[in-house]
């Protein structure tokens, strides 16, 4: 384990209060919503979707739990590429990264919002069958906002203390939707349904709602203790608890749920196909199940939580949202401002300026699935850095002692690098172009940092631009090339031969670009990093 002299933050958050603030994160609005587009899309098979998203997130986590317990540092999206491959790669990286964490707390909102529109019609209103924020709704959305950041800026003590009540709440609320919906109905035919057949077209839609149904979605909470691990305590045990214990812990909710929704339906609501899928209340389908089969104590309690698991989820992710933007700021990439602390040494203008663009989200993402699939797409690109890192670290500094090691790690680094590519193809080429247009801005970004040269110490590492231009550039023609909403030159089937290709040719080539590190290199890095600004 590498001593980061990162100062300025306090060693804070226990291996449980990490593990607890992963869950949180992770539970919000994904369980509201995911198991009935998941079904939509894939019927029945949306089970197998979410253990294919569920078991990928899982190996993914495992490479940055020795990455970030060998360098546990605040900001690990912005930290981890900048000391293996430069500042180059690492802007590009924390950029993609931060940007995808910046949705986050919108897409709570939006779902705090659209469940609360049940009751109170002001709050949106339908769009071509998308429930999008009226002016009202704004409101309510700037004030939501508004009371995350001044929860995660007003006390550490009072934020843990909020946390766990939330995460006691949420969970016990899960359960008991899963053992009511089971106990009152529960329909084992609509597991069987004909039309769930697993043919080539059962297979895409299945790996279609893994992407842009909510399932990759429900599971990108682990980063939490990446972005957190500069702040943890007892790092070998507690931050691989945090990163991969809280994937494990929210599949097996994740799975009870889609279990009990798929089971309480009534045969006759699938007449029409899974696609047409409706019934009173969808903007909460949970809610609509319950409604529908009379349990009115239930439904009340629903309500109380579409309020409590998504504002839970948005003031997590304002809280380490935050942390990667005060790493980007002390790397040079962004203002000096940014990395401003209080008296608490917590991010204050960081979390602010999230908030600020967060507001903005609303309007070009409208609507819960358009939020998620954007979120999607760059957040598995940054997955990316996880297994390259690793065996780039390996190869850099073998004889370092590692507390936590993932076993077989040029095989299991390998298939999360390929499970990485595979999520983000997913997504469909109408998300990754917009992706690449935000990538863009980024650029300009960077080279307005090396213009006013605002990056102390660090490697601009240009000789990683013969990985990270052909990896994006790669992904989104292959998209656009591909099944999912491209040409469809590549066909389905085929694409995962490619991806696979692709993966082995761009994971060598990132290992040989990789910068040179030492143990002296990683300390005066780091140092520099934490000077105050």
């Amino acid at each position: 384990m590498i001593e980061t002299n990162d100062s300025r933050l306090n060693r804070r958050f226990s291996p449980l209060t990490l593990l607890f603030v992963s869950i949180n994160g992770m539970v919000g609005s994904a369980w509201l919503f995911a198991p009935l587009y998941a079904a939509q899309i894939a019927g029945s098979g949306a089970l197998i979707a979410w253990l294919i998203g569920g078991l990928a997130t899982a190996l993914i986590a495992l490479t940055f739990a020795e990455v970030s317990v060998l360098m546990p540092v605040a900001g690990g999206s912005a930290r981890i590429p900048q000391l293996s491959h430069g500042a180059f790669t690492s802007f590009i990286l924390s950029w993609i990264a931060w940007l995808s964490a910046l949705t986050m707390a919108p897409i709570e909102v939006q779902a705090v919002l659209q469940y609360a529109s049940t009751y109170f019609s002001s709050l949106t209103h339908s769009v071509n069958g998308t429930h999008i924020l009226t002016h009202i709704g704004l409101l309510w959305a700037t004030i939501l906002m508004l009371a995350f950041c001044i929860i995660n800026i007003a006390s550490f003590k009072g934020l843990v203390r909020f946390n766990f009540i939330l995460f006691v709440f949420k969970v016990s609320i899960i359960v008991l939707t899963i053992i009511v919906l089971i106990k009152t109905s529960f329909h084992t035919s609509n597991f069987f349904s004909s039309s769930n057949n697993m043919t080539l077209t059962g297979w895409q839609a299945i790996l279609t709602a893994v992407a842009t149904g909510g399932v990759a979605f429900a599971f990108t909470g682990f980063k939490h203790g990446v972005e957190l691990a500069g702040e943890a305590k007892q790092l070998a045990f507690g931050v691989p608890l945090a990163i991969v214990g809280s994937v494990l812990c929210c599949l097996a909710l994740y799975m009870g749920l889609q279990v009990a929704f798929i089971g309480a339906l009534h045969p006759s609501a699938l007449s029409h196909g899974w696609q047409n899928l409706s019934f009173i209340g969808d903007a909460g389908p949970f809610a609509g199940l319950a409604a529908g089969l009379g349990l009115i104590w239930l439904l009340k309690l629903l309500y109380i939580d579409a309020a409590v698991s998504p504002s839970g989820a948005g003031l997590i992710y304002m809280t380490s949202t935050a942390r990667i933007l005060y790493a980007m700021s002390q790397l040079g990439y962004m203002p000096a401002f940014f990395a401003s602390l209080n008296q608490q040494k917590l991010p204050i203008a960081a979390i602010f300026v999230n908030f600020v663009i967060g507001m903005f989200l609303f309007l070009p993402l409208p609507g819960w699935q358009a939020m998620v699939s954007f979120l999607v797409s760059g957040m598995v690109i940054s997955y990316a850095m996880g297994p390259i890192a690793l065996l780039c670290l390996r190869l850099e500094l073998p004889n370092e002692k590692r507390f936590f090691q993932v076993p077989a790690a040029r095989v299991l680094c390998l298939l999360a690098f390929y499970f990485c590519n595979l999520m983000c193809y997913w997504t469909g080429w109408q998300t990754l172009y917009k992706l690449a247009i935000a990538i863009l801005i980024g650029l300009v970004f960077f080279i307005l940092a090396c213009v006013r040269k605002k990056m102390p110490g660090a490697s601009l590492g240009l000789k990683s631009i013969l990985w990270i231009g052909p990896y994006l550039g790669g992904l989104i023609l292959i998209s656009y090339l591909g099944a999912f909403g491209g040409k469809q030159i590549i066909p389905f089937g085929w694409d995962f031969l490619v991806i696979a290709l692709f993966s082995i040719v761009i994971l060598s080539l990132a290992i040989k670009s990789r910068a040179v590190v030492s143990i002296e290199h990683l300390t005066t890095a780091l140092t520099l990093a934490a000077k105050p600004v």
